[in-house]
């Protein structure tokens, strides 16, 4: 039983153990890749959808492409309606648009994707705490999925196979990749994975992965954005009613690493037959 702000909460979950996660691909088939991720009570739809031209503001002729991202809480997602937002994204999601947009482009290799414009919406369907880092997490899988098709459609090809403008008008074929260069390619468009945690703090007690209870009543939060690789895309900490020390700091930060490697071993097991 922990003492929290608002009372005494009992927490059925150990300190350092992520919420269960249940990911069902493809649950949306119009997308190019959809993902319908749980992790405990919060519930994501994350679609990936690929536009047919670049940018109005890329160079033209570019070879780089762009990954966007867009978030929304639907009306039934928290415990009172949330109003949809008619005349535009208010503040805060906006801020969690660009950070998912953010933490997904650490990800990929804009110039190895080429010219492709990806989208990633993220659709809250249930609220119960963490939605920026499950929104995070579920884009990844289903953008990493979304790049595969694209290259096992001949769409996404290596910068030395990519057609010039005389090749098109000379009725240039797509090349037929091995197994092993569509693998090559797609590792080098989304070099690693990158999910995200929350991690708090409560009394004394560090806790990963914070639902709403654990969150509304935390004295220092953290939203940690982290790559396969062990580097970190962004830290979110904010001291709610307290300050912490540099030491604290550190566990906060040493409770996120091994609860993001946790979802990225997750997300490959997930992936690993996906087409």
């Amino acid at each position: 039983m922990s003492k929290m702000k608002s009372g005494d909460f009992e927490v059925n979950r150990e300190k350092d153990k992520l919420r269960e996660i249940e990911v069902t691909l493809d649950f949306t088939p119009n997308a190019l890749a959809s993902v319908l991720y749980r992790q405990g009570d919060t519930v994501i739809l994350a679609c990936v959808t690929k536009a047919d031209g670049l940018p109005r503001w890329f160079p033209r002729d570019s070879q780089r492409g762009w990954v966007h991202a867009e978030y929304s809480l639907l009306p039934g997602s928290t415990d009172s309606r949330f109003r949809r937002e008619r005349s535009g994204a208010k503040g805060r999601t906006q801020e969690i648009e660009r950070l998912v947009a953010r933490s997904l482009r650490g990800a990929i290799d804009l110039e190895q994707l080429g010219p492709i414009a990806l989208t990633v919406d993220c659709d809250v369907l249930n609220a119960d705490g963490g939605t920026r880092c499950a929104s995070i997490t579920a884009a990844c899988i289903a953008l990493r999925l979304a790049v595969r098709r694209l290259i096992n459609d001949g769409e996404c090809l290596p910068i030395n196979l990519r057609p010039s403008r005389e090749d098109l008008k000379n009725g240039w074929v797509k090349p037929d990749l091995t197994d092993e260069e569509k693998n090559n390619h797609e590792n080098s468009v989304i070099t690693n994975n990158v999910a995200a945690v929350s991690v708090g703090l409560i009394g004394d007690d560090i806790y990963l992965d914070l639902d709403y209870i654990l969150d509304s009543n935390a004295d220092v939060d953290m939203n940690v954005v982290m790559t396969s690789n062990g580097e970190f895309v962004e830290v979110q900490g904010t001291g709610e009613e307290s300050t912490y020390t540099r030491e604290q700091l550190n566990s906060l930060l040493n409770m996120a690493e091994e609860g993001n490697s946790l979802l990225h071993e997750m997300q490959l097991e997930v992936l690993l037959d996906a087409n």
